[in-house]
């Protein structure tokens, strides 16, 4: 929801209806429900489909601040493309500074990771550690962190900055 503050005119009869419109409509909005939206998950190369897998993502969204949430379960006859996997984001992100938040993996094992937005970016990218010491981030696929198959989840959270 975008807001504008009103304008106030000297002498200007305040009424319940403006009062319910600039004050408490807003406050509501501030404790509204998430709203679901369709992410598109894409690969670097060929994108991943589905197939009889879910995608489950929502957002939430304060003036410029945006939390968004994804759960994907992959099924049965998810394909999971190639090249590094990217989940587009509501809203294109501002156009200054990385942001950054945090992705779960669950199959063989569990896995914490990251999904980073570029600035001005509409994708976060994932990431996930690779064996190794030290762990360095590599750029989730059907293979980092481990082999996807049904069952697996991919589960993240994001608070960013919007361009508008």
């Amino acid at each position: 929801m975008t807001f504008t503050p009103r304008n106030w005119a000297a002498g200007e009869v305040v009424t319940a209806a403006l009062l319910n419109q600039e004050i408490r409509d807003q406050l509501n909005s501030m404790f509204d429900a998430w709203t679901p939206y369709t992410p598109t998950w894409s690969g670097a190369t060929t994108n991943p489909a589905i197939g009889n897998g879910t995608v489950t993502a929502r957002h939430m969204k304060w003036g410029r601040s945006c939390r968004v949430r994804w759960d994907i379960l992959m099924g049965s006859t998810t394909t999971y493309g190639s090249g590094g996997w990217s989940l587009s984001l509501p809203f294109p992100a501002h156009a200054t500074g990385n942001q950054s938040g945090t992705m779960h993996a669950f199959q063989s094992g569990r896995v914490d990771g990251q999904i980073a937005v570029s600035p001005g970016a509409s994708v976060g990218l994932v990431f996930f550690p690779t064996s190794g010491s030290p762990a360095n981030l590599s750029w989730a696929s059907s293979s980092v962190p481990f082999t996807w198959a049904a069952g697996g989840r991919l589960f993240g959270y994001l608070e960013y900055e919007t361009a508008s």
